[in-house]
């Protein structure tokens, strides 16, 4: 098992203690790995199921999706290694989660961005959004981004993540990443002086 107990670590689970490292350390312990669990998707389960919305849109599909990512972590985290912050793992393993859901529902053909349009239908449904015209102008105008380019928008002005941990989230360099969002900003700018009545 990969996961090291940090030094000097009470192996009793009291309200308090959910830092990442005393969660991992009470994972790696069978007795108490449930609750380190169940306390780890509490911690970051509310970020990642809005990560994984603002991707696949609907409600139920990052349901169906944030399930994928626990049950993805619940197998993986005993080979954690921790090259990276326990959040930058589990958003990475979120976007791919959400991405693996939208694959599933393009044809063979069709890449993940050809659901863009049926994606910014369901923004403009009242089941869906109840938001103001602008509310919803800037939505659709966030789905006329390639889907990477909107991820790594989304992980940049929602979560306020730095750069540097976007890119170990999406595996795109720091450079990309800027030059993506200054894009993505003139984008959405465009779209919704292109479309505000």
């Amino acid at each position: 098992m990969c996961i090291k107990t940090p030094k000097a670590v009470d192996t009793s689970l009291t309200m308090h203690d959910d830092s990442d490292d005393i969660l991992l350390a009470h994972f790696a312990n069978p007795d108490t790995r449930d609750d380190a669990f169940r306390r780890l998707m509490k911690r970051y389960g509310h970020d990642l199921y809005w990560h994984i919305r603002r991707i696949v849109v609907d409600h139920d599909d990052a349901e169906d999706a944030l399930q994928e990512t626990a049950i993805s972590v619940l197998k993986h985290l005993p080979r954690y290694r921790g090259d990276s912050s326990l959040s930058t793992w589990l958003y990475r393993i979120a976007t791919n989660e959400a991405l693996q859901l939208l694959r599933r529902r393009t044809r063979w053909y069709q890449g993940v961005d050809s659901l863009n349009e049926s994606l910014a239908e369901k923004i403009a449904a009242p089941a869906y959004f109840d938001g103001d015209h602008a509310a919803i102008l800037f939505q659709k105008a966030l789905l006329q981004l390639p889907t990477q380019q909107r991820i790594a928008f989304n992980l940049r002005y929602y979560d306020g993540l730095p750069y540097e941990q976007i890119a170990r989230i999406t595996g795109k360099s720091v450079a990309t990443l800027k030059a993506n969002y200054h894009h993505a900003v003139k984008r959405i700018e465009n779209f919704i002086k292109e479309n505000a009545s």
